[in-house]
């Protein structure tokens, strides 16, 4: 009987067991959104989900510099739905967007900007903002 009881125990204290994974946020189409690396975000009305993966390159020209060009940063996004999933590199000098389903996606903007006296900026400590159209 002791037995019985133990599994008992175990299965009532089952659904009191908590998972460490985070809920996504969900965001609207039209609505800016910002995600660190390793960030997920839902999208309103859609099974699409959107992860910010890693800056891969960043060129951009420092805040403090005067250059000809602004530069550029490419940006690695990964998108999945209940059909469909991919990997897109986006960069921040063209503005091109992204195609995932009937979804268009832009980067907004991608923080912190390089400035000339500080040395590389950690991976970690990127912000992009995305907006899903």
């Amino acid at each position: 009987m002791s037995g019985f009881r133990a599994i008992l125990v175990f299965l009532l204290m089952l659904p009191l067991v908590s998972c460490d994974t985070p809920v996504a946020p969900t965001y609207a189409r039209n609505q800016e959104f910002t995600l660190a690396p390793g960030g997920t975000a839902n999208i309103s009305g859609t099974t699409a989900r959107v992860r910010f993966d890693v800056v891969v390159d960043d060129f951009r020209c420092p805040v403090d510099v005067a250059c000809i060009q602004a530069g550029d940063a490419l940006v690695r996004l990964q998108f999945w739905s209940n059909t469909a999933s991919g990997s897109y590199d986006l960069h921040t000098g063209n503005l091109k967007p992204g195609i995932f389903e009937n979804m268009t996606i832009w980067i907004a903007d991608l923080t912190p900007y390089p400035i000339s006296t500080q040395p590389t900026i950690v991976p970690k400590d990127y912000r992009v903002t995305l907006l899903v159209k």
